[in-house]
């Protein structure tokens, strides 16, 4: 019987004001049967009780760290800086790992004594109560590169486990969409991107709103073309153009 690869895994939740909900992504954090896993809580400096939250916990967590930031990524770009796991998980507050047993089932799938660089699988999105809404729209690809994202963010960033030593930070210049980039540059990098065939997140299904998705959305054009070239991105768009253009 060969030795089974026990990788460490870095769990980073990114809270402001997330009394609501951050309650359920702790108890799936730490309820999960695997063992090496090191929980991180990287909070903005909440005014609600979410500090409270996480001092009820805190046996079970390795780092709270609370402090301003400048927004979403400033906060994980902090988390990977704390992080000392094989790989990275960004958990936001309202997700949680699908079942009990889900980072378990996922060091199961791995054979060999070598670590991929990437680990993904599928995301199911679920209502405030947790109750299965559907599967995501877009579902994970069989086989994963950097160029599979020229169709889309194909796996939800939560979804998506990255070796630690090859993550980068988040590039700050992006305010919505800082997560498609990251995961791009990662991809590009990774030799070995491996797909576990689980569902692994249970995606809390808030819908962002219409404003944040336009910014988004362009967000997303600037990157594709930054990492896939304009004409090939432009014309993928073209419809999306078009509409654009005609809406005017």
């Amino acid at each position: 019987m060969h030795n089974h690869p026990t990788p460490k895994f870095s769990v980073i939740t990114v809270t402001y004001n997330a009394e609501a909900v951050l309650e359920d992504t702790i108890q799936s954090v730490i309820s999960q049967t695997y063992r090496h896993v090191e929980y991180i809580i990287v909070d903005g400096a909440s005014k609600d009780k979410t500090l409270s939250i996480t001092d009820r916990y805190k046996n079970h967590i390795a780092q709270v760290v609370s402090e301003p930031d400048k927004g979403l990524y400033d906060a994980m770009n902090k988390g990977i800086r704390l992080a000392t796991g094989d790989y990275l998980c960004f958990l936001n507050a309202g997700d949680s790992f699908h079942e009990d047993d889900t980072l378990q089932q996922m060091v199961h799938t791995l054979t060999g004594s070598e670590l991929p660089d990437v680990l993904y699988g599928e995301t199911a999105l679920v209502d405030k109560e947790g109750h299965f809404v559907r599967m995501r729209r877009l579902s994970a690809p069989e086989t994963l590169t950097w160029k599979s994202f020229k169709q889309g963010m194909l796996v939800c960033h939560q979804a998506f486990f990255a070796k630690r030593a090859l993550a980068e930070p988040y590039n700050l210049k992006y305010r919505f969409s800082a997560d498609f980039d990251w995961c791009i540059r990662i991809m590009k990098k990774a030799q070995t991107l491996h797909n576990t065939h689980l569902t692994i997140i249970d995606y809390l299904d808030e819908g962002m709103t219409t404003r944040n998705r336009k910014a988004s959305l362009k967000e997303r054009f600037r990157i594709m073309a930054q990492h896939y070239g304009w004409i090939s991105t432009a014309a993928y768009h073209a419809w999306f153009v078009l509409r654009a253009v005609l809406k005017k």
